[in-house]
């Protein structure tokens, strides 16, 4: 008698249209900054940050974008707080609560000018990131472009561009945090950090919902 295969279904998979800027500072402290143009959540902007004794804050403006976070990555503490992000040409202008961050982007390299021919219909889908994953682990240490997420939850990475991060200047909890430097140790929020040197990364990042989970719009 023949068997039926049943069929694993398709969990729903959520779309991020943005840009990832990671950077160090002399003082250990490394900032994330997520800048989403296109969500399920509409435009909105998010940091993580993680000290120098391996404290792990995120920043996030309304309960759904930091539940959604929070329920993905790793933090010791949630906070939600209004994260306003203004770009004029190469300068960024970051307030997340008690950080603020500006940082100056330089002219894209070699990988830059690489990720830009690639069409960003190809970037953004899963297929693309599963392939870059081993060049992106041979070549940008700590970085990884597919792996597992928390609640059952998958997430690939699909990069369109890439700038250096040439100054930074940070201030947490009205302390200064020194000037830039490498993401070392990298970031553990997830599977994978950033690039060591600081960069922004125009990215796609697609994020498959675990087995059980309902949408978080209710779609």
């Amino acid at each position: 008698m023949s068997q039926k295969r049943h069929k694993t279904p398709n969990h729903a998979r959520l779309r991020f249209d943005g840009c990832i800027a990671g950077t160090g500072t002399s003082s250990g402290t490394r900032i994330v900054l997520g800048h989403w143009q296109r969500s399920p959540f509409g435009s909105f902007s998010d940091v993580m940050l993680e000290r120098k004794d391996g404290e792990r804050r995120l920043f996030a403006p309304t309960s759904r974008t930091a539940d959604f976070i929070a329920t993905t990555y790793n933090f010791d503490t949630v906070h939600i707080v209004p994260v306003d992000v203004s770009v004029e040409a190469a300068l960024w202008t970051v307030k997340a609560g008690p950080l603020d961050l500006r940082f100056t982007t330089g002219r894209r390299g070699p990988l830059g000018i690489l990720l830009r021919a690639v069409p960003d219909t190809l970037a953004a889908r899963p297929a693309w990131s599963t392939l870059l994953d081993l060049p992106a682990r041979l070549l940008l240490a700590g970085v990884r472009t597919r792996g597992s997420a928390g609640t059952g939850r998958r997430e690939w990475y699909g990069p369109h561009d890439l700038r250096p991060i040439d100054t930074v200047s940070a201030v947490f909890e009205g302390k200064d945090l020194g000037v830039m430097a490498p993401i070392e140790p990298p970031v553990r929020f997830g599977f994978a950090s950033v690039p060591r040197k600081p960069a922004v990364t125009r990215i796609t990042t697609t994020v498959a919902l675990g087995p059980e989970e309902r949408h978080p719009l209710g779609a």
